[in-house]
């Protein structure tokens, strides 16, 4: 069985639009030449990828199974053009990330400034999203790197732990939760609370806690970063559930009062997630290094 690889990742365009008319566009071809390409590669595996309609494109189960091999063998092509190419190494490449919202708010860009200033070649598409949806990314090759804190199921995957955090109550100074010896979650919910942004790891992880204790958050707004939330504590609007490090740093610059959670789950590792170390560009094992070395590098820092 032979495959063109353009009419793989025509597929592959038409699948994500999902049109035909916009798959072939991204291909710089026609939308008859585009479907006439679909039904070869249809009648070569003898089966039916697509559901077409008037509102769009459907892929079938055999469509979904071909668009995550699809995905891999052109990531991995990919990757084979940059180990190859005139520069080669870790110089040049394209590595797509997924992370979690701490990872992309707080650590990612100050340690990404300085890798990518040394790789001139390399360029980087990082984008956030839900630990179940950096788990199905990296499955099906739809991204190289996941960034993920806190457990995960990710069988068939790698997992390389990094460093570790934990969750802190940021409130105003000389508020009443700071005179309890055992702080809860469940102690802070007649309070009004500053919560991140819908469809943020963070906020969808304290729901469920939330909902485990057979409680509701209060959530009085919700704002796109940790350094907003510590600015509405200061001002008094709310008290927040963050990160211990985004906490100590802003706590340097504003009035704020860190908790300590008495709870199983505020401690977090971090780790990434990879299909396989060895099969990625020289670029992206490099950056899993130096994610390893940074962490080792805050490890040491912390008193002991």
């Amino acid at each position: 069985m032979h495959f063109d690889l353009a009419d793989l990742r025509l597929f592959v365009h038409i699948a994500e639009a999902p049109s035909l008319t916009q798959g072939a566009r991204r291909a710089h071809l026609s939308a008859a030449a585009a479907s006439t390409r679909i039904k070869a590669l249809e009648g070569q595996l003898d089966c039916r990828l697509l559901y077409r309609d008037n509102r769009g494109v459907e892929l079938t189960p055999a469509g979904h199974r071909l668009l995550q091999h699809a995905r891999l063998i052109l990531r991995q092509v990919d990757h084979l053009k940059d180990d190859f190419s005139e520069q080669g190494g870790d110089q040049v490449g394209h590595i797509r990330i997924f992370a979690n919202t701490t990872a992309v708010t707080e650590f990612l860009p100050e340690l990404l400034a300085g890798f990518l200033a040394a790789r001139p070649g390399v360029s980087v598409d990082l984008q956030e999203r839900l630990n179940r949806d950096i788990v199905r990314a990296i499955l099906d090759g739809s991204a190289d790197l996941g960034i993920v804190a806190g457990p995960v199921r990710a069988e068939g995957l790698q997992v390389v732990h990094f460093s570790t955090d934990r969750l802190v109550l940021a409130v105003p100074p000389g508020h009443p939760l700071g005179r309890l010896r055992r702080l809860t979650l469940a102690d802070t919910l007649d309070f009004a609370h500053i919560g991140l942004h819908e469809g943020s790891t963070l906020q969808s992880f304290l729901r469920e806690q939330v909902e485990r204790v057979g409680g509701s958050l209060n959530l009085r707004i919700q704002v796109a970063s940790f350094e907003a939330i510590c600015r509405m504590v200061e001002a008094g609007v709310g008290i927040g559930v963050i990160p211990e490090t985004a906490a100590l740093r802003h706590s340097r610059t504003m009035q704020l009062q860190i908790l300590s959670l008495d709870e199983p789950w505020v401690v977090r590792e971090r780790s990434v997630l990879l299909r396989d170390r060895e099969a990625l560009p020289g670029c992206a094992r490099a950056l899993v290094d130096l994610l390893q070395q940074a962490g080792d590098d805050r490890s040491s820092e912390q008193p002991q």
